[in-house]
C-alpha cells in the first residue's frame, strides 16, 4: 500500500490522480480541516465525472496531522512505500515555529516510522529552497553547498533541516529520493501560492517584478516523483525545474493566456519598502506579513538551476505550455 501525506495540496492531489489510476492500494492524509473536495475537483480535471469519482474512491483517507505521532502511527499500518508531500510554506517571520516543527519535526516523526515500519522506499518533496548557493553565480545544482552563514529565510531553513532528517533515515536503511521542485504551477488551487499568479493577474494585476527563478508545472513533478520512486534510484536529490524565468515573463504569459492586459508597471524596491513597513504596522495588530525585510532584496535577485540530472530520465514541459494550460482550466471555473 502507498501513503501521501499532505494529499489535499496542490501537490498531493495531482500526485493521487496518477496513482489511482495503477491497481495499487492507496492511502492519504489529511488535517481535520482540510478539504478532500479539492481533491475530486483535481482529478475531474483530467476525467469524465464517473471516471473521476472511480478513482477517488480508491482513497482511503485517514486524519492524521505528521505532528500527531500517534495518529500517523495508524496511518502507517500495512504501508510499504511513502510520498511525503505535507509541508507549511510560508514566509511570514511569526511562523518560524510553527515551520519548524511541522517541517523539520513532522518530516522526522516521517522517518522514524518509515525506519520502524521498515519502509520499502521513500520520496520526500523538500525545495529549491534547501538547495545551497552557487559559486560565481553560476547555475545550482544538487551538490550545491549549503552555507549556513547566509541569509536564509525561515521557509528554507525549515526545509533544509528536513532534509537533513530524510538523509538521517537513508543511514538507517530508508531507500529515498528527494526532489527539489522550484515554483510548481498547475491548477485547482487559485487562492493559494503559485495559483494565485492566475488570481490576481485575472484581477487586473499591475505590476510585475524582476526576480528570476525555477518554474515547474506540477504533472512533471507527479511524473518525476513516481519515475524515480518506481525506478533502482535511491537516495539522491534531484532538482525539479523545467525553466528560469523572471516573474515578468511569467505575469505577462499568464496574462495573455487569460486574455488580460498584461502588468506593465515595474515594481521598485521603494515600493516593497513602504510595503514591508506598512505591514510591520499591521503585524502589532495580528495582520499576517508577506513581505519580509529579508524578501526585499530576493524579489529583484536572480537565481538559476541546473535540471540537466533529472532532464537525462525525462523530457519536462516548456513553461508557457503548462501556464496555457492552467489558464484553460482557470477559465472554465472563472468565466468572463
Amino acid at each position: 500500500m502507498i501513503l501521501v501525506t499532505g494529499g489535499t495540496g496542490l501537490l498531493g492531489a495531482h500526485l493521487l490522480y496518477e496513482l489511482a489510476q495503477t491497481n495499487e492500494m492507496l492511502r492519504a492524509t489529511k488535517r481535520f480541516t482540510s478539504d478532500i473536495q479539492a481533491v475530486r475537483k483535481v482529478f475531474g480535471y483530467y476525467s469524465t465525472p464517473v471516471e473521476a469519482d472511480r478513482l477517488f474512491k480508491k482513497i482511503e483517507w485517514k486524519e492524521a496531522d505528521i505532528t500527531d505521532i500517534p495518529a500517523l502511527t495508524k496511518a502507517f499500518k500495512g504501508i510499504e512505500t511513502v510520498y511525503h508531500c505535507a509541508a507549511l510554506i510560508s514566509f511570514d517571520p511569526a511562523d518560524e515555529k510553527k515551520l519548524r516543527k511541522i517541517n523539520i519535526e513532522g518530516t522526522a516523526n516521517v522517518v522514524n516510522l518509515c525506519v520502524a515500519k521498515k519502509i520499502k522506499k521513500l520520496c520526500y518533496v523538500s525545495s529549491v529552497a534547501a538547495l545551497g548557493s552557487s559559486l560565481k553565480k553560476s547555475q545550482i545544482t544538487e551538490n550545491a553547498t549549503w552555507n549556513p552563514e547566509e541569509d536564509h529565510n525561515d521557509y528554507a531553513i525549515s526545509k533544509y533541516g528536513a532534509e537533513i532528517e530524510v538523509w538521517r533515515g537513508t543511514q538507517e536503511g530508508v531507500n529515498t529520493v528527494v526532489v527539489n521542485p522550484g515554483i510548481i504551477l498547475g491548477p485547482g488551487f487559485w487562492k493559494e501560492a503559485s495559483g494565485q499568479i492566475f488570481t490576481r493577474v485575472d484581477n487586473g494585476l499591475k505590476y510585475h517584478f524582476p526576480k528570476v527563478s525555477g518554474f515547474v508545472g506540477v504533472n512533471d513533478v507527479v511524473k518525476a516523483m513516481i519515475t524515480l520512486m518506481n525506478s533502482d534510484i535511491k537516495n539522491e536529490k534531484f532538482i525539479l525545474v523545467s525553466e528560469n524565468l523572471s516573474f515578468e515573463t511569467v505575469l505577462k504569459k499568464t496574462a495573455e493566456s487569460l486574455n488580460k492586459t498584461q502588468p506593465s508597471k515595474s515594481l521598485k524596491k521603494w515600493m516593497v519598502r513602504m510595503g514591508w513597513a506598512f505591514q510591520k504596522i499591521g503585524s502589532w495588530f495580528g495582520r499576517r506579513r508577506q513581505i519580509t525585510k529579508d524578501s526585499i532584496h530576493g524579489l529583484f535577485e536572480a537565481t538559476y538551476y541546473n535540471n540537466s540530472k533529472i532532464c537525462d530520465i525525462m523530457e519536462l514541459t516548456p513553461v508557457e505550455k503548462v501556464i496555457n494550460q492552467t489558464a484553460d482550466i482557470y477559465r472554465q471555473e472563472n468565466p468572463v
